[in-house]
């Protein structure tokens, strides 16, 4: 609950409708929950001049009252303590009191009224009871000001705001002093900080008191010390404040201690000297420690407690509530002020874990600023020196272990438009800073701002100050848009994206994913050792057939190949993706696939069965499919654990990736052929894919076939054929491979279907036949080979 009648001592607002100014703090982020006024308008002091009675009624007088203008206002009023000369409360025409009852301008009993003169309990400041009715009008004091507001004269007219302080506001909306420079942003103007001028008496503080801190949950801690208190009543503005606050007044020394919490939202306690002693030792509490606090109440700490301690019993639970073996009561003439952060979590659960939620916990809960925890000492000081007539002794003893660097932040007026979505101007944010009290320099476009220490809810970064300008540049200067914001295709990345697409098109291709065990046997690490890597061996395997990290998955599928035939599956064709480490902990991910019997078929026909050829296609339909076409080539294979007539390297731009082939017959007899690609080095090579657009023009079809010695590749007199064809040969396949009786033993036939196509014109036979002529030419003197029907 904040007062604005308080909140005047440090902001000028009387040319502001507080509930207007109410809307203007909300849209300003901070939410005014409620407006409790005690305000009410066209109410001022009068002085009756002349009383008569009423022609008409024998009980009704008229008066004609001065209200403080030039001419003297008429009303007709019945109250039977209403007389000449006393000072009296008029409510004029436009006034509403309580329970919307408007004062309008009437005749009673044929006499014009304009207004009514009012008893306390009519403006809702006493109880509506026979009593007060028997009173009648309220009479003021002979010193009223005739014209002024008669409510601020007795002390009533304070405006309350109710607020909902968002949970990551801190604490600078608990007190009036922050809520006054909140006030200050949104009015532009400035904060008068209250008065804190005392003087000191020679006697100082450390002839009296030593303060030790042994935790670290106590970064801060002040003390000052002052003498011959004379314990009282408060003033009455004091008084006032506190019960608006919600706060019960007790006496001057307490409620001062409240007062100045309530000001600076620095709690402060003040502790009886001489119970006290002339120690203090602030530490953890010990485990099951007690302590009876100022309600009577014993109380069980933990070691996770702060207290407070005259160096052997606990005096005060630190930051919740003090003991009641240092109460102050009206005995006591010397006081010693503690003045102190403690740590924040520690405070929150110390209070939660007691049921002991107060005033001072709340704020300590939430954070304080040390610059406010020594001015707050020193306003106590002053006040208790001139409504308590203390003496206060010179010093201060300190403990100070608090981070005092500042909190700056750089930004440039791009990065706080971009966050708040509109634009405003170097200029404006200017204005907004200084509004904030923030100082900041601007030097090349960049802002430098120091934030205040009083506002802990703000970090050092552009996010947050860019809200604290966007909030008093206006939330309604939003602009509603369409959100802009990138966005992304979502996909698969790295070894993930290439593992699913080469998943999908195997599976395509009729083979189907298995699962296998990192972990084998010494035996199958033995085969299928690519690139002779050396195997992790386990320390405590779970058995022996699992006590070697694989480097090759090949062996893997052989145990399925095993289980599955020992089933009757005729057919296998199987593949598994998977990573694999050795001996160095590097791990490779590797593509492995296994074939075996029939590969499609259609009944008793049609069937295709599994061989070397088969096998290369569907390597060759994957490394297309993946971006690799004319990158890729086929050479002889040299692993010993393939037939070494039937197998072959997979290379891609001449780099070895993986193989293929027939399994060994030394490690199974039956036609087993089976292949193994390195991910990583697909990975690696991979390049974006070029597209072309689709020629408009028919191309020219051409077949060839040559007679060559059989130790010649296919892939040789391909390459040849390329070199010769040049750009407008687009495509060669192998359409026929012929070994037999017409022909030499060591000979073989292979023939070529080529294809010719140009993006621009219609090609003629002419050229093409002589493109045609000249790869025949170049492929028989390079490699001895004869046109087959020549």
């Amino acid at each position: 609950m904040i007062s604005l009648e308080w909140v005047k001592d440090y902001i000028d607002i009387k040319d502001q409708d507080l509930n207007e100014l109410a809307v203007k703090i909300t849209k300003a982020g901070i939410n005014v929950e409620k407006v409790i006024s005690q305000n009410i308008r066209n109410l001022v002091i009068g002085q009756i001049i002349k009383c008569v009675d009423h022609p008409d009624s024998d009980h009704l007088h008229v008066c004609s009252v001065d209200i403080g203008t030039d001419e003297l206002q008429q009303i007709v009023c019945g109250a039977p303590n209403v007389r000449e000369g006393i000072k009296v409360i008029v409510a004029l025409p436009g006034a509403v009191l309580p329970g919307d009852f408007e004062i309008k301008k009437s005749k009673i009993r044929g006499i014009e009224s304009g207004g009514m003169i009012c008893a306390l309990f009519e403006l809702g400041l006493e109880e509506n009871n026979e009593e007060n009715y028997a009173k009648g009008i309220h009479e003021l004091d002979e010193a009223a000001p005739v014209g002024k507001d008669p409510l601020e004269y007795l002390g009533f007219g304070d405006t309350l705001y109710e607020l909902d302080v968002h949970k990551h506001r801190n604490n600078d909306c608990y007190y009036h002093i922050g809520f006054a420079y909140e006030i200050a942003s949104i009015l532009n103007r400035k904060v008068t900080l209250p008065k804190a001028d005392y003087k000191e008496i020679a006697d100082s503080i450390d002839k009296h008191f030593s303060l030790k801190v042994d935790t670290p949950k106590c970064p801060y801690y002040l003390a000052k010390m002052v003498t011959d208190v004379k314990i009282g009543e408060s003033p009455d503005f004091i008084k006032r404040r506190l019960t608006a606050a919600g706060m019960r007044p007790i006496n001057n020394v307490v409620d001062i201690s409240n007062y100045v919490m309530l000001e600076y939202g620095q709690p402060l306690h003040f502790f009886d000297k001489d119970k006290l002693g002339n120690h203090i030792l602030v530490r953890n509490a010990y485990e099951k420690e007690e302590v009876v606090t100022l309600d009577g109440k014993n109380r069980i700490l933990k070691s996770s407690d702060i207290v407070i301690t005259d160096g052997k019993k606990p005096v005060c639970i630190a930051g919740v509530m003090g003991g009641e073996n240092t109460e102050v009561d009206e005995n006591t003439k010397t006081i010693l002020i503690e003045s102190a952060i403690f740590d924040a979590v520690s405070i929150r659960n110390t209070a939660a874990t007691l049921d002991l939620k107060s005033e001072a916990s709340i704020r300590y809960g939430k954070g304080l600023s040390y610059e406010y925890t020594k001015k707050a000492i020193e306003r106590a000081c002053y006040l208790l020196e001139k409504y308590a007539d203390a003496k206060i002794l010179s010093g201060i003893v300190s403990y100070d272990k608090i981070d005092k660097t500042e909190k700056i932040v750089k930004f440039i007026p791009e990065e706080v438009n971009k966050i708040l979505g509109i634009t405003i101007s170097e200029e404006d944010m200017k204005t907004e800073l200084s509004r904030l009290d923030f100082d900041y320099k601007l030097k090349d476009g960049v802002f430098e701002v120091v934030i205040p220490s009083r506002r802990l809810d703000i970090d050092p970064n552009v996010n947050d100050i860019a809200e604290e300008i966007g909030r008093l540049y206006g939330y309604h200067n939003l602009v509603s848009t369409l959100p802009k914001v990138p966005i992304r295709r979502g996909q698969y990345i790295g070894d993930v994206k290439y593992r699913k697409k080469i998943s999908k098109r195997l599976r395509s291709l009729g083979l189907n994913e298995v699962k296998t065990y990192t972990l084998v046997s010494k035996e199958l690490t033995e085969t299928f050792n690519f690139n002779n890597k050396e195997h992790i061996l386990l320390p405590n395997p779970m058995s022996s057939d699992k006590a070697y990290v694989r480097t090759s998955l090949i062996p893997s599928l052989l145990n399925v190949y095993e289980y599955n035939i020992k089933r009757k599956v005729p057919n296998i064709c199987i593949y598994e993706i998977s990573k694999t480490y050795d001996k160095s902990y590097t791990e490779e991910s590797l593509i492995s696939g296994l074939l075996y019997g029939t590969y499609m078929g259609n009944g008793w026909s049609n069937q295709v069965k599994v061989d070397f050829y088969l096998v290369k296609g569907i390597i060759e339909n994957l490394l297309d499919y993946i971006g690799f076409k004319n990158r890729y080539t086929f050479e002889v294979g040299d692993n010993d654990s393939l037939h070494p007539g039937i197998s072959a390297k997979v290379l891609i731009d001449k780099k070895e990736i993986g193989y293929l082939g027939r399994v060994h017959p030394k490690i199974s007899k039956d036609e087993i052929y089976v292949f193994e690609i390195s991910l990583n080095e697909l990975m690696r090579g991979i390049k974006p894919l070029k597209f072309k657009e689709a020629s408009i023009y028919p191309g020219i079809k051409k077949d060839m076939a040559f007679v060559v010695d059989t130790s010649i590749p296919a892939g040789d007199i391909i390459a040849t054929i390329k070199k010769a064809g040049g750009k407008l040969l687009k495509d060669i396949n192998i359409f026929d491979i012929y070994i037999g009786d017409k022909i030499e033993s060591n000979q073989k036939s292979i023939a070529f279907s080529l294809y010719f196509e140009d993006n621009n014109r219609t090609l003629n036979d002419d050229e093409v036949m002589e493109i045609f002529n000249r790869i025949i030419e170049k492929v028989e003197t390079t490699h001895q080979a004869q046109l087959r029907n020549k």
